[in-house]
């Protein structure tokens, strides 16, 4: 019986997705703690490519239950045709989806609110992906928001949406110079996601403490990554949640002791999507080549990451506030191709040489990263059918990432197919 959480230990989109659905088929329960529909999970498997936003990555396992925890804000629109989407693909989300009732929700104002928020900064943007995300966290963490549970109750939502839109409209008019919403049409559409949504919403952390009580193996799924924290990222350019382990029991009701592991999902590069300080960025040939190879385009939104090399200061602080005991590298077929890698062992800071992750994103754009130089393989490593079988130079690398976290790397990911992974739990 295991409670683990898995992580991202990067800027997001390390995947997870492909991890989850891999260890999904040994788990009873997979369970998304924060985020909304901006995440993307991809998996792939038998030639064909899903990717999820909502949804658990465990949901193409039959045996496999799926929950939106409380931590999630949920796009009930979105979350519709992601539920159409899995049933055409063979899933049965009627059985294996539960919603929690206390998740927020994210109404067609909040979009609005997003998009408008983000082009009144110009150059300044956060860069967002416009999904209402922030401002549904506002609404939530002011009162004012409305969550699953409120969907079925027509007649409570009523007097809720009314007092709520004279907030709301005082915004939209002046503050955003939008159209203002009647209380009518709203209701309309939301007691309409009711009705097709209320047999999937329940008390989720109930449901996860009999789980638990039952000794059945859960998963923790987190969106984004650590590095992208409400509290522990390079704020303001984060997100509105925490991706972090400490996010997963508040995301999920379950307590801090039921969690026995924590894995951390890192690329053997790095990427970012969105504004904000990325030390080892890379500018050059180099870095179009690992994002042409790697398909580093957003599964959301389409936008080209940002690509640099590992950087294991950021890794290190990841693991730190994390609590991470296991690691999992991904992608490093991506590098095949290239004469030599890099990681980036500490930081230069106007002079000063440190191993310690500063947060304040002044002195991160400062950085001048330190690297340590590792030869390529030149190699294709898709038929390596275990760790040991890797070339020598490749087999370094995960040494080096392991001797400098102290964390034992316990799956290497060597294409983007479910099959294509060297796993050592």
């Amino acid at each position: 019986m295991a409670v683990r959480v898995i992580i991202g230990a990067q800027w997001g989109d390390e995947g997870k997705g492909k991890i989850v659905d891999l260890l999904g088929e040994s788990t009873q329960w997979v369970v998304r703690y924060q985020g909304g529909a901006n995440a993307g999970h991809t998996i792939k498997f038998d030639g064909k490519t899903y990717v999820l936003h909502l949804i658990p990555s465990g949901i193409f396992h039959p045996g496999t239950t799926c929950v939106i925890g409380n931590g999630v804000v949920i796009d009930p629109a979105k979350l519709l045709e992601e539920i159409s989407m899995v049933e055409e693909k063979g899933a049965n989300p009627r059985k294996q989806l539960k919603i929690s009732g206390s998740a927020h929700i994210i109404l067609p104002y909040h979009k609005q609110m997003d998009v408008a928020r983000e082009k009144s900064k110009g150059d300044a943007a956060i860069g967002t992906t416009g999904r209402g995300i922030g401002p549904a966290y506002v609404h939530k963490t002011a009162r004012t928001g409305l969550r699953m549970m409120d969907l079925l109750d027509p007649e409570a939502l009523r007097y809720k949406l009314g007092y709520l839109l004279e907030e709301i409209n005082v915004q939209l008019k002046y503050l955003y110079e939008l159209p203002e919403l009647s209380t009518d049409p709203l209701l309309d559409e939301l007691t309409g996601w009711g009705e097709k949504l209320g047999s999937y919403i329940c008390d989720t952390s109930h449901e996860l403490h009999m789980a638990h009580a039952r000794g059945e193996n859960i998963l923790l799924e987190g969106a984004q990554g650590a590095l992208l924290d409400i509290d522990h990222g390079t704020y303001p350019y984060v997100t509105s949640s925490s991706p972090t382990s400490g996010g997963a029991c508040t995301g999920t009701g379950l307590p801090p002791t039921a969690i026995s592991k924590v894995m951390g999902i890192t690329k053997a590069y790095c990427t970012r999507v969105g504004n904000g300080p990325f030390p080892t960025e890379l500018h050059d040939a180099e870095g179009k080549k690992i994002r042409q190879i790697g398909r580093e385009f957003g599964a959301t939104t389409g936008r080209p990451r940002r690509c640099g090399w590992l950087d294991l200061v950021a890794l290190n602080y990841a693991a730190r506030i994390n609590g991470i005991n296991e690691l999992t590298v991904t992608k490093l077929d991506v590098l095949n191709t290239m004469p030599t890698v890099k990681v980036c062992t500490a930081y230069k800071i106007d002079g000063e040489e440190t191993t310690i992750f500063p947060k304040n994103p002044v002195l991160l754009s400062k950085v001048k990263p330190v690297y340590k130089t590792f030869e390529g393989w030149n190699q294709s490593i898709a038929e390596c059918g275990s760790r040991d079988k890797l070339p020598a130079q490749a087999q370094a690398l995960i040494d080096f990432i392991e001797e400098e976290t102290g964390v034992p790397v316990k799956i290497v990911s060597t294409g983007p197919d479910r099959a294509e992974t060297l796993v050592a739990l």
